[in-house]
């Protein structure tokens, strides 16, 4: 049985650790002293909240796409740069990407949480983002090469999904895609799902590819795609938020899965424990207290060095950083992922 398997690797885990001697967590992530970097004080113009950035590499800079709120409670999408994603940020002063509701009445009630992936097939970027109306969320593309003029393809999936990202090359022929459908599927939860195309257009192929746990697991119930797919040597290193439903609230954490490189339906590793929650008190006050939600992350080739920028509690934008080696050899002492038929 599934929950059989699943739990005895947990307890193999556990137990290794009560071996150890050592009674503390490893911190992958570590989070940077000027937290929060950036929050709606710094904008150019009015707004309530900025947090749930895209991040990417554009010109030898951090370029993010950070969701701002203002106080009807829509969003749209600003562009921020920085040499070296700390400070002196250059802002737009006004919305660089916001509803288009004439031509994409799916983006009514605005456009939310971009995750972006340099295509170099295409010679563009391609943008992942969340259309948000009264039919529901819907997961939307647009493409661009420079971040002031974008190629809206619109909604590419139906309602309810969100938290999508493109694989940044074709695999086996086909543009990949992760995404998450809303309704609750009858294998107990609503979980991140994997789609194909050949053209970025029809999406089919689907499948799900990471399921939501139950009962007290961290991410029982739902789970979703954090940031983009990061390609690495050993597999595609995937950065997840799975969403635990307390007395209080929700709270989101992060964990990581690894997904084979030319099969990446196959999941090699899956973290049983949660690698990074809601402490600081940027991430416990706000908007959505209790909420870590990274949209993004880049990596340093030269030093292997990852910047993941993250919503703290839906009010700022928070910064972490971690080793690739580090990250790697973590994920791969975790289990191997039993999957869902």
């Amino acid at each position: 049985m599934y929950f059989d398997k699943e739990m005895a690797l947990s307890m193999q885990q556990f137990e290794t650790r009560l071996k150890s001697n050592d009674n503390t967590y490893k911190d992958l992530f570590v989070r940077h002293k000027s937290n929060p970097i950036l929050s709606a004080k710094d904008w150019p113009y009015p707004v309530n909240t900025v947090f749930n950035p895209g991040v990417t590499l554009y010109q030898n800079k951090v370029l993010l796409m950070a969701r701002a709120e203002d106080r009807r409670g829509f969003s749209h999408l600003t562009k921020a740069v920085s040499e070296n994603g700390i400070v002196n940020w250059m802002i737009d002063t006004k919305p660089t990407f916001e509803a288009n509701t004439d031509e994409f009445p799916e983006e009514a009630w605005g456009v939310e949480d971009p995750r972006i992936t340099w295509v170099a097939e295409l010679g563009k970027y391609a943008m992942t983002y969340t259309a948000y109306s009264e039919a529901g969320p819907r997961v939307s593309l647009a493409l661009t090469k420079d971040f002031v003029e974008f190629e809206r393809m619109g909604a590419i999936l139906p309602p309810e999904d969100k938290d999508a990202a493109l694989f940044p090359r074709q695999i086996n022929g086909k543009w990949v895609l992760i995404h998450r459908p809303m309704a609750p599927n009858i294998l107990r939860g609503t979980h991140i799902w994997m789609s194909t195309s050949a053209d970025l257009k029809i999406w089919s192929e689907s499948k799900i590819l990471l399921a939501a746990r139950s009962g007290a697991w961290w991410d029982a119930g739902k789970v979703g795609l954090s940031a983009q797919p990061l390609e690495t040597t050993e597999g595609w290193l995937i950065l997840y938020h799975g969403v635990r439903q307390t007395a209080a609230g929700s709270i989101y954490r992060l964990g990581l899965a690894l997904l084979d490189l030319e099969n990446p339906c196959v999941i090699l590793r899956r973290s049983d424990e949660w690698i990074f929650g809601p402490q600081a008190y940027y991430e416990r006050e706000g908007d959505v207290a209790g909420a870590v939600f990274p949209c993004g992350w880049i990596m340093d080739d030269a030093t292997g060095i990852i910047k993941m920028f993250y919503g703290a509690a839906d009010t700022s934008i928070a910064l972490a950083t971690a080793k690739l080696s580090e990250l790697l050899e973590y994920i791969k002492s975790c289990p191997g992922e039993v999957q869902v038929k």
